[in-house]
C-alpha cells in the first residue's frame, strides 16, 4: 500500500542552528528553504527542519536512523567521535552509533544497506504511542508487518517502506525516546485507499491538493502522496 518514505520532519527551536548542525556534521545538502522550514537531502529521504508554528509540527525528541553502507560506517564513527559522546551498539554484526542534535533528537547512523552515498536514506523512525496494540493495528492496516517485539520494553518493530518502532513511553539505547507529534510523508500508489484503510481509527483525515493527510490517535501525522 505504501511504497516509500518521502520525508521526516523535525521541530527546530532555532532553525539556523539546526540547519548548521546537519550541514556541518552530516554534510546534508539543502534542497530548499523558506516559510519557516529547511529541507535537507538525506539520500532518498527529505529531512525537514521546521520552526514551531502551525500543524503539522515536526517531531520532538524523535529517535530516527540514517542508513550508511557498511563500508562507510567506520568513517562516520571516526569523524563524529571527536565532537560527540557516541554510543555504539552491535545488532549481531550490523553496528549503529547514536548521538544527539541541538533539539534533543537522537540521531542514529546504522551500517546497513547499499549505495554510493555516505548516507542513503532514513531507514528507521521511532514513534511514542499510548496504547501499543492500538497503534500496531493501525500501522498493520497500512501494510506494515511485525518483525520483532520487545522482551523487557513495551515496543514492537514493524517492517515496511521504513522500519517503524512503536514504543510505549520509556528510554531506549542512548536514553533515546520515541518521537511526539511526528510528521512523516509516504509515497502511496493510491493515497485515498491508504487513508480509507485507517479512517475508522484516525483522529482526522484531510484531503490535500496532492494527497491525503491522516492524524493517528497518538498525534502523529501521516501524509500519503
Amino acid at each position: 500500500m505504501l511504497s516509500g518514505l518521502r520525508w521526516l520532519a523535525l521541530e527546530a527551536k532555532h532553525l539556523d542552528r539546526a540547519r548548521e548542525f546537519y550541514a556541518t556534521h552530516l554534510d546534508l545538502p539543502v534542497a530548499r528553504e523558506g516559510g519557516g522550514e529547511v529541507v535537507l537531502e538525506a539520500g532518498e529521504t527529505d529531512l525537514v527542519l521546521r520552526e514551531p508554528g502551525g500543524v503539522p509540527r515536526g517531531g520532538v525528541h524523535t529517535h530516527y536512523a540514517f542508513a550508511a553502507p557498511p563500508d562507510r560506517y567506520r568513517a562516520w564513527y571516526d569523524r563524529l567521535a571527536p565532537s560527540f559522546d557516541l554510543t555504539e551498539f552491535d545488532f549481531g554484526g550490523a553496528k549503529s552509533l547514536y548521538f544527539y542534535d541541538p533539539d534533543g533528537n537522537c540521531v542514529e547512523i546504522g551500517g546497513v544497506g547499499e549505495g554510493d552515498a555516505d548516507i542513503t536514506r532514513v531507514f528507521e523512525i521511532v514513534l511514542e504511542v499510548e496504547d501499543l496494540p492500538r497503534a500496531e493495528s493501525l500501522y498493520r492496516s497500512l501494510g506494515f508487518e511485525v518483525v520483532d517485539r520487545g522482551d523487557q520494553r513495551r515496543r514492537v518493530r514493524l517492517g515496511g517502506p521504513v522500519d517503524l518502532e512503536l514504543w510505549e513511553p520509556h528510554l531506549g539505547i542512548a536514553d533515546a525516546r520515541g518521537g511526539l507529534h511526528v510528521d512523516v510523508g509516504f509515497a502511496a500508489d493510491d493515497p485515498a485507499a491508504a487513508a480509507e484503510a485507517v479512517r475508522d481509527r484516525a483522529c482526522a483525515v484531510e484531503e490535500l491538493d496532492d494527497g491525503v493527510r491522516v492524524r493517528d490517535p497518538d498525534g502523529h501525522y501521516l501524509t500519503f502522496r
